[in-house]
């Protein structure tokens, strides 16, 4: 891998900043969606605070997300005794609107063992270790794709077409540990590009927003994902992915699409 920073972003007199791992593959002036929605789940997680747990997370992205120099604002937007909503929103130094989103966090209550669905488990053995599935860009500068630690399972590789891999990401700041929610994030943004039905020679397959469902806490540093694509000819596409550790599924991750056949 090449030689990078220890975080997606710094802070630099109150703006996010870029470093090389946040940006995307579309232009070497804009972030990958995936670190700035993690950033978006820190935002509304310090407002409502860690008592209630962040399930979920929409973020809609409306223009390109500047790799130099962007805010976040927040606003609450109930604080009830089980629940709370919030919204952030970040905007750039031109004081444009980029990304909104809006998040659902639930206080959590022990209530003794329940059932819940049986699934097959995934185990962390038996790996190999390579490199992210999707190597091209539209620039020639160091990117997401080039620090993101990955490993595929038996049976599973890089190539087109529904695919489960493991994947380890670095921190959102370089002096703070990211939570449970903000380490899925770039994962969870990723699941197009994993499940592709056509490299980006053949079709762009951009998603206008993403959201994350989150319904079980895990640790794990390490975090698997299962994606499907689903693209039809209308020009409309959806990806869907399972987002899991060792014990099972952690969260779901939805993106809609915009399918773009590229002009050879």
């Amino acid at each position: 891998m090449a030689e990078y920073p220890s975080s997606f972003f710094q802070l630099q007199d109150g703006l996010f900043m870029g470093n090389a791992p946040a940006r995307g593959p579309w232009s070497a002036e804009h972030c990958h969606a995936g670190p700035v929605t993690g950033l978006l789940a820190r935002s509304v997680e310090q407002l409502v605070g860690m008592e209630r747990m962040l399930v979920r997370l929409t973020v809609d992205f409306i223009r390109p997300l500047p790799m130099q120099g962007f805010t976040l604002q927040t606003q609450l937007t109930r604080d009830g005794r089980r629940t709370a909503t919030a919204t952030a929103t970040l905007i750039d130094q031109n004081e444009r609107v980029c990304a909104t989103a809006t998040s659902m966090h639930i206080l959590k209550n022990e209530i003794g063992e329940v059932k819940t669905a049986v699934v097959p488990k995934l185990p962390f053995k038996n790996l190999t270790f390579s490199s992210f599935p999707i190597k091209e860009s539209l620039h020639d500068q160091p990117m997401f794709s080039h620090f993101a630690e990955v490993a595929y399972p038996e049976g599973e590789d890089s190539t087109i077409g529904p695919t489960t891999l493991w994947m380890k990401t670095l921190p959102l700041l370089a002096d703070e540990a990211p939570t449970f929610f903000q380490r899925l994030c770039p994962l969870a943004d990723c699941g197009n590009g994993f499940s592709r039905n056509a490299n980006l020679s053949e079709m762009g397959f951009v998603n206008t927003d993403l959201t994350i469902l989150a319904h079980r806490q895990t640790t794990a540093e390490w975090l698997a994902s299962s994606a499907i694509s689903h693209w039809h000819s209308h020009g409309i596409g959806m990806a869907q992915a399972v987002i899991q550790d060792e014990d099972g599924p952690v969260a779901t991750a939805l993106q809609s699409l915009i399918l773009t056949p590229v002009n050879n």
